[in-house]
């Protein structure tokens, strides 16, 4: 339900006084607007002839359903709404143009198509109808609604490709707005939202679906840091291979719950939320790597990571409590460095510095403590590299107070890398030693340990 606008002169960069260096400045900027523009070249007419193929082909269909709830017939139509309803066409074409970087033209271009290929593909696949008639309006919002009647048709609905790109470009924008400017950015971009159901445009079930699918396309082509597709290639390991086998088939039982639960109600679409979250994870079993929670060096989480992976990262915490509920938060393993579960912030607080290694949980908020992530997965040996890094922060953060290591359990990625600081370290002779000493706390440690390893 909306149509990219090829990017106005206007957003070039208005010319100040002439100083050193603003040559360059000018000369990289026109490298961005020219790949803006090859951008905008190649999406709008594609948006337009895949978007109209889809109108066509629900047209031809003598029946095409919808989704609607009854509260939904008492939503106002309010006219004016139709203006923040189109300005995200605007907005479409200016956020490419204003960009610091190429490489920030192409992410977000990647964004863009992503969600018009998703969203164009359901339409295909599963069209719906909007059931309401609007009124004959008058004035400015006549003429609109008139333009938009030209291209548009009441047939693609879920996911609101309108709402998928408002997430996008509300993300690009909110970097970069601060203040009274920002209040008002997003103040507008609850507009445009309300504005999909308010000009009858849009049921309500098309905007969670057309969020997910907004966050979904940020989380593909994040702002900062690797893409998560970046490099892969599928695990040789059978445990990984098993495990990514395992999260596919919860992924197709949530999405089949989804399809079959529709014919009911439509609230079991909610089911599409952690069938998407539980492939992402074995996605990353598969072979893509910690890298999918997109999880930074301090903790913290992308704002797609952390909505997309809700699901997950829900069941992981009730896991950690089924599990640990009845055993020490953290135990003392020597020198200052403890092992424990996934702190709270109040427990985290208790320390120096944490070093976390569980690549699918957020760190607290709250937390003023040094905290120091290396994300790994679960139900996984760590890597060599990683857990000899990992034995070194131990070493280098023991300077600053006491550690914690922890993992979600602390029963196997924590244990792993304190192990290894102990033998690194020389505070135990052998691995099977530095076992024997954690297992010797009474909390549950899960290491492998060579056959051959003397105890």
């Amino acid at each position: 339900m909306v149509s990219p606008v090829l990017g106005p002169a206007a957003a070039a960069p208005s010319r100040g006084p002439s100083h050193h260096g603003t040559a360059p400045a000018r000369a990289r900027y026109a490298g961005v607007v020219l790949r803006a523009a090859l951008w905008l070249a190649f999406l709008a007419p594609f948006f337009y002839s895949t978007y109209g193929f889809a109108n066509w082909l629900a047209s031809r269909q003598d029946d095409v359903g919808s989704i609607v709830f009854a509260w939904e017939r008492g939503i106002p139509f309010i006219a004016w709404t139709i203006v923040p309803y189109w300005s995200i066409n605007l907005f479409y074409g200016l956020s490419l143009l204003l960009n610091d970087t190429k490489s920030g033209v192409d992410r977000l271009a990647g964004r863009y198509l992503t969600a018009q290929i998703i969203a164009v593909s359901c339409f295909i696949l599963f069209p719906l109808t909007v059931t309401f008639t609007q009124p004959q309006t008058s004035g400015l919002p006549g003429f609109m609604f008139a333009v938009l009647g030209g291209f548009d048709k009441p047939f693609n609905q879920a996911p609101s490709l309108h709402i998928a790109l408002l997430v996008i470009i509300w993300d690009h924008w909110r970097y970069r707005l601060k203040g009274m400017a920002g209040i008002v950015w997003h103040a507008w971009c609850f507009l445009i939202g309300a504005s999909v159901l308010t000009t009858w445009q849009h049921h309500a079930v098309d905007i969670p679906t057309g969020a997910l699918l907004g966050f979904f396309a940020l989380w593909l082509f994040p702002r900062d840091g690797e893409l998560p597709f970046a490099g892969f290639r599928f695990t040789a390991d059978a445990r990984a291979r098993r495990l990514a086998l395992f999260y596919a088939l919860g992924a197709a039982l949530a999405l089949t719950g989804a399809v079959a639960g529709a014919f009911v109600s439509a609230l079991w679409l909610i089911l599409l939320w952690p069938a998407l979250a539980l492939t992402i994870v074995a996605f990353a079993y598969a072979g893509a790597g910690a890298k999918v929670f997109q999880k930074a060096a301090d903790g913290s989480v992308s704002l797609a990571g952390r909505i997309l992976l809700w699901p997950y990262r829900l069941g992981v915490k009730v896991n950690i409590w089924t599990w640990t509920r009845k055993l020490p938060a953290q135990i003392a393993v020597a020198d200052g460095v403890f092992l424990g579960r996934f702190p709270t912030a109040a427990e985290a607080e208790a320390f120096g510095t944490v070093i976390d290694l569980a690549g699918e949980l957020e760190r607290p908020r709250g937390v003023a403590r040094s905290w120091t992530s290396l994300a790994m997965l679960d139900l996984l040996p760590p890597p060599r590299d990683k857990l000899a890094e990992a034995a070194a922060m131990i070493e280098d953060a023991r300077a600053q107070g006491t550690v914690l290591v922890c993992c979600a359990l602390g029963f196997q990625r924590s244990a792993g890398v304190v192990a290894e600081w102990l033998v690194a370290s020389g505070r135990s002779p052998t691995p099977a030693q530095a076992h024997k000493r954690l297992a010797a706390s009474g909390r549950p440690v899960h290491l492998a340990i060579a056959a051959d390893e003397p105890a």
